[in-house]
């Protein structure tokens, strides 16, 4: 691993310097790439020299300990130093996994009613009010796609962009069947009722991400309309698209104009034929199935929202919570670092 760090060290070095020279943004494109590759490298270039320094303060301890007026203060030196070593050895363990080349990624997020009728589509919205609420503190912003109301105020489909650096890297393990359990507001007999939604997260690509033949793509135009089937548009300018190819079916209402419209359901169709390319890629190469602490199988159920105990427990890494009024309001950060440790505990354990 040290050899490994050694030459990281001297790319990053190498990249520094290449930035001073007065010809480096001729080409604006390299240019970009190789400063993202150098804002890549830096944390563990970091932690590297953090590490050497620590190694280095160790051995003057040691060599200092043979004096008897120094040695106490030279021993509590090098258990400091000896400590700093191994947090950081450990540290520089996961800065070296591979990374997922779409965790800087902004994220389409869909998010739909499952079994439970209308309380399901009651606990949609209270999802998307909770990501919302998330992306607010992270200060990402929200662009709809498509959105469809019930007459109660709950939510049949929602698709929406979170644009934000890193987003997929924090979201990404939300994908799954989340489960409710609770007194719906309609239930007159104060029982508690167990409803689901399906969350779907996908890495925003844009068109020049995936090639997309035109000739396979069958557009539909129709009114937007709201909550009851009423028009909110007199003009058809919400869009559908249909790729044959796949029978992928994407939408889009939000914008006013046809082609603000067209141009997100592009953005839409191009990551779900990446995730499809990518699924049968991980398929092929691994001959496994994804780990359940990743992006989260879709059919799986991966946590229980139970309003009457207050609790939120994600089932992938038996985590429970007793906070739920914070996490609907969301506070789903203590989750999200619990699964991305884990994520990275099992990560080491099959690279090692």
């Amino acid at each position: 691993m040290l050899d490994k760090l050694a030459a990281v060290a001297n790319r990053y070095e190498e990249i520094c310097a290449r930035s001073e020279q007065p010809d480096f943004y001729n080409d604006p494109k390299k240019a970009a790439a190789t400063l993202r590759e150098r804002n890549d490298l830096e944390p563990i270039v970091e932690a590297y020299h953090a590490y050497r320094a620590a190694e280095r303060d160790m051995a003057d301890a040691e060599e200092l300990m043979s004096d008897p007026e120094m040695k106490e203060l030279c021993q509590e030196t090098y258990q400091a130093a000896k400590q700093a070593k191994e947090d950081l050895y450990k540290q520089l363990q996961i800065l070296l996994l591979p990374k997922d080349p779409n965790d800087e990624k902004s994220v389409i997020m869909e998010i739909r009613g499952g079994v439970g009728g209308e309380e399901s589509a009651l606990f949609a919205h209270s999802l998307f009010r909770m990501y919302s609420m998330y992306a607010a503190q992270k200060g990402w912003n929200i662009e709809l796609m498509n959105y469809s109301e019930t007459e109660l105020g709950g939510v049949k489909e929602a698709d929406f962009v979170i644009n934000g650096r890193g987003a997929y890297s924090r979201l990404k393990y939300e994908s799954g069947v989340h489960r409710v359990q609770r007194v719906p507001e309609t239930e007159s007999g104060g029982r508690v009722h167990t409803s689901t939604a399906t969350v779907a997260v996908l890495p925003e690509m844009e068109e020049v991400d995936v090639q997309i033949n035109p000739a396979d793509i069958e557009m539909q135009v129709f009114r937007a309309s709201g909550a009851g089937g009423q028009h909110v548009n007199k003009t058809s300018s919400a869009v559908r698209l249909i790729h044959k190819p796949s029978g992928i079916v994407v939408a889009c209402q939000e914008e006013r104009s046809q082609l603000q419209n067209r141009e997100k359901c592009m953005r839409m169709l191009a990551s779900k034929l990446y995730e499809i390319e990518q699924e049968k890629l991980d398929s092929e190469v691994t001959g496994m199935r994804r780990s359940q602490v990743g992006t989260g199988m879709r059919n799986e159920r991966i946590r229980t929202y139970n309003f009457p105990q207050g609790r939120v427990t994600d089932h992938r890494i038996c985590l429970t919570l007793y906070k739920i009024d914070a996490i609907m309001d969301g506070g789903i950060e203590e989750i999200i670092d619990a699964l991305a440790t884990a994520d990275q505990a099992e990560k080491l354990k099959n690279a090692q």
